[in-house]
């Protein structure tokens, strides 16, 4: 038995609309066609699927549990042609989102959220991507955007700069450092760092500053969460560097100080990595430009990105 979509309809019009006239207007085809439709699907069948010479015209006990099917699979089919509406025209998808700087999240969520207001309807979730290889799940398509400071030359993959940060230094207003202008690699060599739990060379202050200058600090203190990272420095039980982002709101506070990493600073940029064929998918492009531009605004506005 050869079953169309189009059967599906023609039992469910005729059903609804109680005759052969009706449905056709409904279906927007001529009685004589319907007829002829009507009749191919019961030969197909080998059974009637109306009972005859009743009016309204009713359904036999076959063409009620086709009824049935129709009526458990054509809502499924109508949200999937929505859906796919939805995909042409941009305005549904998958966004799934992978990390490699820890502490972007603490700048991630805020514009997740205006994201979230203006595309309802894509799909968002966020994979940590320290655990993982990142770049690779982009391009296996496991993944939809990479947040990372380390572009690389890849295939079919869009780097698009969001914006420049500076690593900062961290210490309790009573820490000796808390007294220089700037810092430099070797004021680590006697000091517990205390940093994110992620490898040493996606840390900027290895990257940028210890691991050129051959400077190993005293120890090493890995903590998970960024409040208790500077509760831990108010306490002057440790130091550390941070993104400016990340401790604006406590460059004024008195159990603090910020200094920058050497004399002239240093400066790192941050990059959203994207398949090249979904760069440009509107919610990826609102995405994007959301992206480039809150941090800053909300730096230049002084207000508190929620953690």
């Amino acid at each position: 038995m050869h079953l169309e979509f189009r059967h599906l309809r023609t039992i469910k019009a005729i059903h609804e609309a109680g005759g052969l006239a009706r449905a056709a207007d409904l279906l927007n085809i001529t009685q004589s066609a319907l007829s002829h439709q009507v009749k191919g699907l019961e030969d197909q069948a080998g059974v009637e699927l109306f009972v005859r010479r009743t009016k309204p015209l009713k359904l036999s006990s076959a063409g009620l549990r086709l009824l049935k099917l129709a009526e458990k699979v054509l809502p499924e089919v109508e949200a999937l042609e929505e859906d796919f509406r939805g995909l042409r025209t941009g305005k549904t998808g998958r966004l799934h989102i992978a990390i490699e700087c820890h502490a972007c999240f603490e700048w991630l969520f805020p514009v997740l959220e205006l994201f979230r207001k203006a595309w309802p309807d894509v799909d968002v979730d966020i994979r940590p991507g320290l655990a993982f290889d990142a770049l690779p799940a982009l391009q296996r398509e496991e993944v939809d955007l990479v947040v990372s400071s380390d572009p690389e030359d890849l295939d079919d993959v869009d780097f698009t700069a969001l914006f420049d940060y500076e690593p900062v230094f961290v210490a309790s207003a009573q820490h000796p450092l808390a007294q220089k202008e700037f810092v430099v690699a070797e004021d680590f060599r006697d000091e517990l760092l205390i940093t994110y739990p992620v490898e040493r060379s996606r840390l900027d202050v290895y990257s940028q500053l210890l691991l050129p200058a051959k400077v190993e600090p005293r120890g090493i203190r890995q903590v998970e969460l960024t409040a208790v990272i500077l509760l831990l420095v108010a306490s002057n039980r440790g130091v550390a560097v941070l993104p400016d982002w990340v401790v604006r709101e406590v460059r004024y506070h008195s159990d603090y100080v910020t200094r920058p990493l050497t004399a002239q600073g240093v400066t790192r940029r941050l990059y959203a990595a994207t398949r090249d064929v979904e760069t440009t998918k509107p919610y990826m492009a609102h995405l994007l430009r959301l992206a480039r531009t809150e941090p800053l605004k909300l730096q230049r506005e002084g207000q508190t990105i929620p953690a």
